[in-house]
């Protein structure tokens, strides 16, 4: 005869709590975008294969998490569940508000003209489930993350969801940099590669860190690191933030207008504007990081 343990195998909060209906939620609307899709509204060309990629990929991971809280298998995991969750859920949170916005963009049209209208109520059905998704993961955001005087994970705090937003931001240069930007036809444009390129690197290493929790493994203590290396950020995104728009928008090295030959979708000009937009974004995201950075209490294992 066994004998009970004395606790629960299954964590019933895990699905009953708001956090968990929010999870079912998008477990749910996840698969409803991208059946949808791939049942009749169809995808094409880079852009539809990247929300494919989105919807699937978030469906999968927040699969993965309600099974392991409502078992209690991420107490086996040798990772901080807590940090692990809190990014996850600021990435999928950018990563379905732009499918949200591309496929409505390039697939979505109210006319039957190039399309049936079978294939049209498909994809309007998908773009509508595709912005309840965001909302689902925006919801858990704003619930789990870190309130005011409360100990919690680092990557639930404002500082660590701007994390995540840098290295987002800094991916969204990073497409606009191989989409023939001609950054390397300067030194200058060169060095704000550089600047992208290292920050993007420890903003990772910094997000890792902390999911995996190994912050200890740092010879000083975590919170300062983060302050120094979000302050050296700063001075090195301000260096871009004037370089690239000189190099690129002064008639002397670039055009201060777009060029009447450009062909849409394949422009130069357009690709450095999109990175000087975005260089300006990271700029002040990394300034409000540093303005919350000195304000929080680290916790390593929540």
């Amino acid at each position: 005869m066994m004998e009970s343990s004395g606790g629960l195998y299954l964590n019933t909060a895990a699905v009953a709590s708001p956090v968990g209906v929010a999870r079912l939620l998008q477990v749910a609307f996840g698969c409803t975008t991208f059946s949808l899709v791939a049942h009749q509204g169809g995808f094409s060309a880079a852009y539809g294969t990247f929300c494919m990629f989105v919807w699937c990929f978030c469906f999968a991971v927040t699969i993965f998490i309600i099974t392991c809280e409502f078992t209690h298998l991420h107490s086996c995991l040798s990772i901080s569940w807590g940090n692990f969750t809190a990014a996850f859920a600021m990435l999928a949170t950018l990563m379905s508000i732009t499918a949200a916005v591309i496929y409505p963009l390039y697939f979505a049209q109210f006319g039957c003209y190039s399309i049936s209208c079978k294939v049209r109520d498909f994809r309007i059905a998908a773009s509508v489930f595709a912005g309840l998704l965001f909302i689902a993961y925006a919801v858990e955001v704003f619930l789990t993350r870190a309130k005011p005087g409360q100990v919690t994970s680092y990557m639930a705090t404002v500082s660590g969801l701007l994390k995540i937003v840098q290295a987002f931001v800094a991916c969204i240069i990073f497409g606009a940099l191989v989409n023939d930007s001609q950054y390397s036809n300067y030194v200058a444009t060169q060095w704000c590669v550089a600047v992208y390129s290292f920050c993007f690197v420890v903003t990772v290493v910094v997000v890792a860190f902390n999911v995996t929790g190994r912050t200890a493994m740092l010879r000083c203590p975590f919170e300062r690191f983060v302050v120094i290396y979000t302050f050296v950020a700063i001075l090195m995104y301000v260096s871009a933030a004037v370089i690239w728009p000189v190099f690129c928008f002064d008639s002397k090295y670039g055009s201060p207008w777009r060029p009447y030959q450009c062909s849409q979708g394949k422009c130069p000009w357009d690709s450095q504007l999109v990175i000087a937009i975005f260089t300006y974004v990271n700029l002040v995201l990394y300034i409000v990081d540093l303005a919350y950075s000195q304000r929080i209490r680290f916790v390593s294992h929540p």
